[in-house]
């Protein structure tokens, strides 16, 4: 049976609901509302009403009163060069991290499982850019950050944690090394003028010039198993010879570029650098090149979709200035070995022991969790849900969270409050999800 949800919506309202509904497996019907006289007469849109299976009306309430609370006003934000080519693709435009980007295209799901069949077309201009020059380049990216970047080859790439002294996340990164005195590190969008400031504040003793490049690049993430096909076709460099989470200088298109085998989706794929000014022109081709193969621009919505089924961390959900990578499961990118900001707490809560670590959640409910749902065991709150979604690739209701170390055990039964009651969960193992990506343990 059908029960009314939502009630005198416009166009796109109501086809915003529907779609975010659709998404997340809700059957919709819309009906035009009571009462309302045919747009034809009034002269404007017509309203309707949404309904939905009864026993989905809980879950689709939920579902749209969590988008509802993240809107803010658009024209406070900022916005890629790429923004009007967005607007002539008919895109969904939100509001991710001060920026104004699409969150897809035609669905989330659509462009979700081309990612995963094919290949798909990611505007990253928004990621911060920040050069790091001088002949202490490389001693003091090694300071900054928890990884090890010494050992890298010239093209090398590390993803690492940047912590505070307190052993927090500052931010998670990408360090470029193009040489030993030239850096060129790939920050978070919203944290950029935050990295500045920090990295700067650090520089004393060090020889090193900082340099905030943002505005000056675009950035495309071509990703999927048809990607290097795809890009094949307008680079010179040889990307057969680039292996994963390295990166050559190279002209893609005849425009001067860095091309990383790199990317946050759990497929293989490649991130274009270029001049910001050059982005519209590569964009344009890269449309067309994408076409034979069914390939299509993709918004954010399917990027968090597919980084989440592969257990790539989200900068505010999953890492944040108070937890350590430790805890989240990044020991893989943290050198206890050298000195870098905050090693000191590292070493300690290694040496003592963890009381809370980064688990995979499978809901045995198909009530969907969000970010900041409590995780429930033994009567008492044992940790708290930093993302959850319908996994698209698998079917699955999953979440990730922050569990108290004594619950962590694969195969653990556990509860999550969702509103007024709690639904039975159980920790498993991640990732949820492996693509064609070269490497499991990839940002």
């Amino acid at each position: 049976m059908f029960v009314q949800v939502f009630k005198f919506l416009r166009f796109p309202e109501y086809d915003i609901y529907k779609q975010i509904l659709e998404q997340n497996e809700i059957t919709v019907m819309l009906k035009s509302s009571k009462n309302m006289l045919p747009s034809s007469i009034i002269g404007e849109p017509a309203m309707y009403d949404i309904y939905v299976q009864q026993d989905d009306k809980e879950k689709a309430l939920i579902i749209i009163s969590d988008f509802l609370k993240e809107d803010i006003q658009m024209s406070q934000l900022k916005r890629t060069p790429l923004y009007e080519q967005h607007e002539k693709l008919g895109a969904k435009l939100v509001e991710f991290g001060g920026w104004e980007m699409p969150v897809w295209y035609t669905s989330i799901i659509e462009e979700h499982k081309t990612v995963r069949e094919t290949v798909g077309l990611f505007d990253v201009s928004h990621m911060g850019e920040i050069e790091v020059k001088g002949k202490d380049a490389q001693k003091f990216v090694e300071y900054l950050i928890t990884n090890n970047v010494t050992k890298l080859p010239y093209g090398g790439i590390v993803y690492s944690p940047m912590c505070n002294e307190k052993g927090g996340v500052v931010d998670d990164l990408l360090a470029y090394k193009i040489n030993e005195e030239y850096y060129l590190l790939v920050v978070n969008a919203s944290n950029i003028d935050k990295d500045y400031s920090w990295i700067m504040s650090h520089t004393k003793g060090f020889s090193v010039q900082v340099k905030n490049l943002s505005q000056e690049y675009g950035q495309i993430a071509v990703q999927g198993p048809k990607a290097e096909e795809v890009l094949q076709k307008i680079t010179t460099g040889d990307l057969k010879n680039i292996a994963f989470y390295n990166f050559i200088q190279t002209e893609v298109m005849g425009l001067k570029a860095i091309v990383s085998r790199t990317g946050y989706t759990g497929e293989d794929g490649f991130e274009v650098y270029l001049d910001a000014d050059n982005t519209v022109a590569l964009w344009e081709k890269l449309i067309e090149l994408v076409k034979p193969y069914k390939g299509i621009p993709c918004g954010l919505g399917a990027r968090d979709t597919l980084r989440f089924e592969a257990v790539y961390m989200l900068y505010g959900n999953e890492l944040n200035d108070e937890g350590t990578p430790l805890e989240a499961g990044l020991k893989w990118a943290v050198d206890l070995e050298k000195n870098f900001i905050g090693c000191d707490i590292l070493k300690k809560q290694e040496e003592t022991g963890l009381t809370k670590k980064l688990r995979g959640i499978e809901i045995l409910d198909k009530v969907p969790a969000r970010h900041g749902y409590r995780v429930i065991a033994d009567g008492k709150e044992i940790g708290v849900i930093t993302s959850a979604s319908k996994s698209i690739s698998t079917g699955k209701n999953l979440a990730l969270g922050y569990i108290d170390a004594q619950y962590c055990k694969f195969g653990t039964d556990i509860q999550i409050q969702i509103r007024d009651k709690s639904v039975p969960a159980k920790i498993i193992k991640t990732p949820f999800y492996r693509g064609s990506v070269k490497n499991s343990k990839t940002k």
